[in-house]
Protein backbone atom coordinates (compact mmCIF):
# COMPACT_ATOMS: atom_id res chain seq x y z
CA UNK A 1 0.00 0.00 0.00
CA UNK A 2 0.80 3.64 -0.69
CA UNK A 3 1.94 5.49 2.34
CA UNK A 4 -0.90 8.05 1.39
CA UNK A 5 -3.54 4.97 1.69
CA UNK A 6 -1.99 3.99 5.00
CA UNK A 7 -1.81 7.24 6.96
CA UNK A 8 -5.50 8.22 5.87
CA UNK A 9 -7.58 4.29 5.96
CA UNK A 10 -7.41 4.40 9.88
CA UNK A 11 -8.60 8.11 10.47
CA UNK A 12 -11.47 7.64 7.86
CA UNK A 13 -13.90 6.16 9.84
CA UNK A 14 -15.20 9.50 12.38
CA UNK A 15 -15.55 11.03 8.67
CA UNK A 16 -17.51 8.52 7.07
CA UNK A 17 -19.30 8.17 10.23
CA UNK A 18 -20.12 11.77 10.10
CA UNK A 19 -21.47 11.38 6.76
CA UNK A 20 -23.52 8.80 7.24
CA UNK A 21 -25.19 10.69 10.27
CA UNK A 22 -25.46 13.37 7.73
CA UNK A 23 -27.34 11.07 5.67
CA UNK A 24 -29.54 9.56 7.84
CA UNK A 25 -30.58 13.07 8.85
CA UNK A 26 -31.33 14.86 5.95
CA UNK A 27 -32.88 12.00 4.04
CA UNK A 28 -35.31 10.99 6.58
CA UNK A 29 -37.98 11.85 3.82
CA UNK A 30 -36.29 9.75 1.34
CA UNK A 31 -35.92 6.30 0.28
CA UNK A 32 -32.66 4.45 1.02
CA UNK A 33 -30.72 6.70 3.21
CA UNK A 34 -30.23 4.45 5.74
CA UNK A 35 -28.85 1.39 3.17
CA UNK A 36 -26.45 4.32 1.67
CA UNK A 37 -25.37 5.17 5.31
CA UNK A 38 -24.51 2.22 6.31
CA UNK A 39 -22.52 0.89 2.99
CA UNK A 40 -20.53 4.46 3.96
CA UNK A 41 -19.55 2.89 6.93
CA UNK A 42 -18.68 -0.26 5.96
CA UNK A 43 -16.53 0.50 3.24
CA UNK A 44 -14.77 2.96 5.50
CA UNK A 45 -14.04 -0.16 7.87
CA UNK A 46 -13.52 -2.60 5.06
CA UNK A 47 -10.64 -0.37 3.74
CA UNK A 48 -9.10 -0.09 7.03
CA UNK A 49 -8.96 -4.07 6.99
CA UNK A 50 -7.49 -4.17 3.29
CA UNK A 51 -4.63 -1.76 4.82
CA UNK A 52 -4.34 -3.09 8.42
CA UNK A 53 -4.57 -6.73 7.68
CA UNK A 54 -7.52 -8.29 10.01
CA UNK A 55 -5.10 -8.98 12.81
CA UNK A 56 -4.42 -4.93 13.51
CA UNK A 57 -7.74 -3.67 12.14
CA UNK A 58 -9.38 -5.88 15.11
CA UNK A 59 -7.37 -4.31 17.87
CA UNK A 60 -7.97 -1.11 16.33
CA UNK A 61 -12.04 -1.22 16.16
CA UNK A 62 -12.43 -3.91 18.48
CA UNK A 63 -16.35 -3.56 18.55
CA UNK A 64 -16.30 -5.18 14.92
CA UNK A 65 -16.65 -8.23 16.61
CA UNK A 66 -19.98 -7.75 17.81
CA UNK A 67 -21.15 -7.10 13.89
CA UNK A 68 -23.57 -10.16 14.10
CA UNK A 69 -25.13 -7.94 17.07
CA UNK A 70 -24.96 -5.28 15.24
CA UNK A 71 -26.93 -6.82 12.22
CA UNK A 72 -29.34 -8.64 14.46
CA UNK A 73 -30.49 -5.37 16.08
CA UNK A 74 -31.17 -3.72 13.29
CA UNK A 75 -33.27 -6.12 11.45
CA UNK A 76 -35.45 -6.19 14.89
CA UNK A 77 -35.67 -2.19 14.74
CA UNK A 78 -36.33 -2.48 10.84
CA UNK A 79 -38.93 -5.03 11.22
CA UNK A 80 -40.44 -3.09 14.65
CA UNK A 81 -40.81 0.13 12.55
CA UNK A 82 -42.50 -1.78 9.88
CA UNK A 83 -45.49 -3.43 11.16
CA UNK A 84 -45.64 -0.93 14.43
CA UNK A 85 -48.57 -0.07 12.04
CA UNK A 86 -50.11 -3.71 12.68
CA UNK A 87 -50.38 -2.74 16.28
CA UNK A 88 -53.24 0.56 15.38
CA UNK A 89 -54.94 -1.90 12.11
CA UNK A 90 -53.01 -0.23 9.46
CA UNK A 91 -51.27 -2.14 6.68
CA UNK A 92 -47.47 -2.99 7.44
CA UNK A 93 -44.97 -0.18 6.95
CA UNK A 94 -47.61 2.93 7.74
CA UNK A 95 -45.61 5.50 8.90
CA UNK A 96 -46.31 7.10 12.28
CA UNK A 97 -47.46 9.55 13.24
CA UNK A 98 -49.89 10.20 10.35
CA UNK A 99 -49.99 13.10 7.99
CA UNK A 100 -51.24 16.63 9.94
CA UNK A 101 -50.87 15.40 13.51
CA UNK A 102 -48.31 16.80 15.72
CA UNK A 103 -44.41 14.76 15.23
CA UNK A 104 -41.77 15.52 17.69
CA UNK A 105 -38.49 16.99 16.61
CA UNK A 106 -34.97 17.16 17.56
CA UNK A 107 -33.85 20.24 15.42
CA UNK A 108 -35.03 19.76 12.06
CA UNK A 109 -34.57 15.86 12.47
CA UNK A 110 -38.60 14.84 12.91
CA UNK A 111 -38.71 11.58 14.62
CA UNK A 112 -41.18 9.04 12.94
CA UNK A 113 -41.39 5.65 12.26
CA UNK A 114 -39.43 6.05 8.67
CA UNK A 115 -36.16 7.71 11.08
CA UNK A 116 -36.69 4.19 13.22
CA UNK A 117 -36.46 1.94 10.00
CA UNK A 118 -33.49 3.80 8.41
CA UNK A 119 -31.51 3.25 11.89
CA UNK A 120 -32.44 -0.36 11.53
CA UNK A 121 -31.00 -0.14 7.75
CA UNK A 122 -28.01 1.39 8.94
CA UNK A 123 -26.84 -1.11 11.80
CA UNK A 124 -28.12 -3.84 9.05
CA UNK A 125 -25.95 -3.08 6.56
CA UNK A 126 -23.18 -2.39 8.69
CA UNK A 127 -23.26 -5.26 10.70
CA UNK A 128 -23.96 -7.70 7.70
CA UNK A 129 -21.34 -5.98 5.71
CA UNK A 130 -18.41 -5.89 8.31
CA UNK A 131 -19.24 -9.65 9.03
CA UNK A 132 -18.82 -10.26 5.54
CA UNK A 133 -15.43 -8.31 4.83
CA UNK A 134 -13.91 -9.38 8.80
CA UNK A 135 -14.51 -13.14 7.74
CA UNK A 136 -13.27 -12.41 3.98
CA UNK A 137 -9.76 -10.86 5.67
CA UNK A 138 -9.22 -13.68 8.21
CA UNK A 139 -9.52 -16.33 5.29
CA UNK A 140 -7.18 -14.28 3.25
CA UNK A 141 -4.78 -14.12 5.91
CA UNK A 142 -4.80 -17.94 6.75
CA UNK A 143 -4.72 -18.49 2.92
CA UNK A 144 -1.05 -15.66 3.16
CA UNK A 145 -0.02 -17.89 6.20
Amino acid sequence: MTPIVELIAPRLLPIASVVAIALIVKGYANVGEGFGAGVIVALAIGLRYVVLGPERADRTIPIVRAAPLVAVTGLLIALGSGFFGLLFGSPPFTHYPPPGEPVVRIGALELTTAVAFDVGIFLLVVGAVVMLIRQLSWLVAEDDS
